[in-house]
């Protein structure tokens, strides 16, 4: 899948090929370069970033300079490439994008995990992610000490507030999908404490607490507890109200801006 991803990302980029340097840079030239983070971040993407220059030049070398998943400070060479000039550069933009954009995600969910250290709860995240880039996104989010929620519609039976519409209720829903699905966890949306008593009456396994003020997040937690049920928040997280959120004592905080609101990292690369 990651290959599909790159081959289709340099096509993009490159096309029929890049002029500018055909233009300008003999075919056999050689060239030594460094990636450089420009700000602090935590890695992710190195091997993707190899990967990229690698599709362009078998023999290039790409020598990460620190660990996947290694908080740097600004100015941090994060690796070293050196081979053949013209695919160095071809592979550039693209090569960047991806450790930009990664990094960017790590570095966001660490920030996450690290607002909520010496509680129980755990950081989600969510299927807000880039169409296409959900496998690389995802696999930020671990580099960033988060926990990947539900892959996609296939693996895990979610009962959000549109199929309880559409059911009945929230018991009936729950029923048909203990009835069609079997060997899964059974989780469903709740945006009330009539709805998290009738969520748990119906024996489901994790609720999901969407939107929900502290002191009523609270009360929640207190009645899934009593029954054994495991928690999730989601719904308006932030770096703000994040711990008070896990100080409720909820199992799991859900973050959809892990991915879809990422600032990229500022990383470069240079020729030496």
């Amino acid at each position: 899948m990651v290959h599909k991803i790159i081959t289709n990302a340099l096509k993009e980029d490159i096309g029929r090929g890049d002029i500018t340097s055909r233009a300008i840079i003999p075919k056999s030239q050689k060239a030594k370069a460094n990636i450089i983070a420009k700000e602090a971040a935590v890695i992710a993407g190195l091997s993707v970033a190899r990967d990229v220059f690698r599709s362009l030049y078998r023999s290039l070398r790409f020598s990460p300079k620190v660990k996947e998943g290694k908080r740097v400070k600004k100015g941090k060479v994060i690796a070293e490439i050196s081979g053949n000039a013209r695919a160095i550069l071809a592979g550039e933009r693209v090569a960047l994008n991806f450790l930009q954009h990664l990094s960017g995600i790590a570095t966001l969910t660490n920030k996450f995990v690290l607002r909520i250290r010496r509680t129980h709860a755990r950081i989600l995240d969510t299927r807000k992610t880039t169409p296409g880039l959900r496998a690389l996104e995802k696999y930020a989010v671990r580099v960033g000490g988060g926990v990947n929620h539900r892959m996609g519609l296939y693996d895990a039976v979610l009962i959000k507030d549109n199929h309880v519409k559409l059911a009945g209720g929230i018991e009936k829903a729950i029923l048909k999908a203990r009835d069609k699905v079997r060997g899964m966890r059974y989780e469903v949306e709740a945006k009330n404490i009539n709805e998290v008593k009738e969520a748990i009456m119906s024996k489901a396994d994790r609720i999901l607490l969407d939107n929900m003020n502290i002191r009523t997040l609270r009360q929640a937690v207190r009645l899934c507890k009593k029954a054994g049920v495991k928690t999730e928040a989601s719904g308006g997280v932030n770096l703000q109200n994040v711990r008070a959120i896990a100080k409720t004592g909820v199992s799991f905080i859900s973050v959809g801006a892990l991915t879809h609101s990422a600032p990229a990292l500022d990383i470069s690369l240079k020729i030496i």
